[in-house]
């Protein structure tokens, strides 16, 4: 189970995110439109408490000076994300957070005769709830549609599988790896991942980045038997490094 909120830092993120949640379940376009705009709202205040806690909490020194200028724009809080707070970003793709990021603007500047397909805030949401999750160390619980939980599940099993990769990884190497791409080169090298691992993991990232940026008929690849030998792929990894899975 995941641990019971004990950040009362992290609330507002979290109000924000459950409101959204509760206009997406009387769906209309405005709705959708109001919860896009809830969303980017609480993906942004997450980042900014994040960065603004105290150093015995976030383990990051940052001076008021340079917190305002992290957080004047979108672009250089995620920027600042990247510099401080990269082993926070598992699982997370800054450039999708921004693109969705700019789609709330236009919902928001261009006005109320605009709409945005239920799936993008869907897929929004996920994001958003993941990057709460590893910011402060507990799941906002929220539903947001019929086709969100693949959708979750994707995004979920992504984060694992990144964190479990860089963790396997490190143990071999000085430093932390540079990524997924980088940790999958030193396993082949140890050798712990074998090439029909490498090709399951590239399969699974193309289907991972296509329902992120809800592109093509995504929904059409997730298909339990692709998910299910990637969970046994992390385990096999968290196992070996100990690692302590919640959902488990």
């Amino acid at each position: 189970m995941h641990k019971k909120n004990d950040s009362p830092w992290a609330s507002g993120p979290a109000e924000l995110l459950k409101h959204a949640a509760s206009l997406l379940s009387k769906d209309s376009d405005a709705n959708r439109r109001i919860a896009m705009i809830l969303i980017d709202n609480a993906v942004e205040q997450a980042m900014k408490t994040y960065l603004s806690l105290p150093k015995r909490v976030s383990r990051i020194t940052i001076s008021r000076r340079q917190l305002a200028e992290l957080t004047e724009s979108f672009p250089a809080l995620l920027d600042a994300m990247e510099q401080y707070a990269a082993d926070k970003l598992a699982g997370i793709d800054l450039g999708a957070i921004e693109w969705y990021h700019r789609l709330r603007n236009e919902l928001y500047h261009q006005g109320f005769g605009l709409t945005v397909e239920r799936d993008k805030v869907e897929i929004y949401a996920e994001l958003a709830q993941l990057l709460y999750q590893n910011l402060f160390g507990h799941a906002v619980s929220i539903t947001v549609g019929r086709d969100a939980e693949m959708i979750g599940r994707t995004i979920e099993l992504w984060n694992r599988l990144e964190t479990a990769l860089i963790s396997a990884a490190s143990d071999h190497v000085m430093g932390r790896p540079r990524g997924v791409t980088d940790a999958m080169r030193i396993l082949r090298e140890v050798p712990l991942l074998s090439r029909e691992d490498v090709a399951l993991i590239d399969k699974f990232r193309k289907v991972r980045n296509q329902v992120v940026h809800a592109q093509g008929d995504y929904k059409s690849l997730l298909k339990e038997d692709l998910m299910s030998r990637i969970e046994e792929l992390i385990k096999s990894f968290e196992q070996a490094e100990g690692i302590e899975n919640d959902e488990a």
